[in-house]
């Protein structure tokens, strides 16, 4: 039997996120597997996120899981005036992998990624 989560948002935060979740409680007892950062260096900002976030999907599934067993992720980006000019298309990309299900997550800026053509790296963390 695959394990859901419960999707934690304090009422007192006020409205209810967008596209992520305040917190997802994992049922007790599952496998823990935690992705890697993973990056497709090649492309615009948009298909960088799209080829990352395909990586961890498989990462996952290799592993047995699915999109929705996701519990957490992490992306980090050089540039965050991309990230806000493309939500649109980043909506699809998310919608294209993960369907209707939306994890914890964060979106940090960092100064640069180990490799240099890189504008998009991705971790996860997924209860199997």
């Amino acid at each position: 039997e695959k394990l859901a989560f419960q999707i934690t948002n304090p009422e007192t935060f006020g409205a209810r996120p967008s596209g992520w979740n305040h917190g997802m409680l994992a049922e007790k007892g599952g496998r823990i597997l935690f992705v890697a950062g993973q990056i497709v260096p090649v492309g615009n900002f948009v298909s960088q996120w799209d080829g990352a976030l395909g990586r961890v999907l498989e990462v996952v599934r290799a592993a047995g899981g699915k999109a929705e067993d996701i519990g957490r992720m992490v992306v980090y980006t050089t540039d965050r005036l991309s990230y806000l000019a493309n939500l649109t298309p980043l909506g699809e990309v998310h919608r294209k992998h993960m369907g209707k299900h939306y994890c914890a997550m964060a979106v940090v800026e960092v100064k640069s990624l180990m490799d240099s053509k890189a504008l998009v790296e991705i971790e996860a963390v997924a209860v199997l």
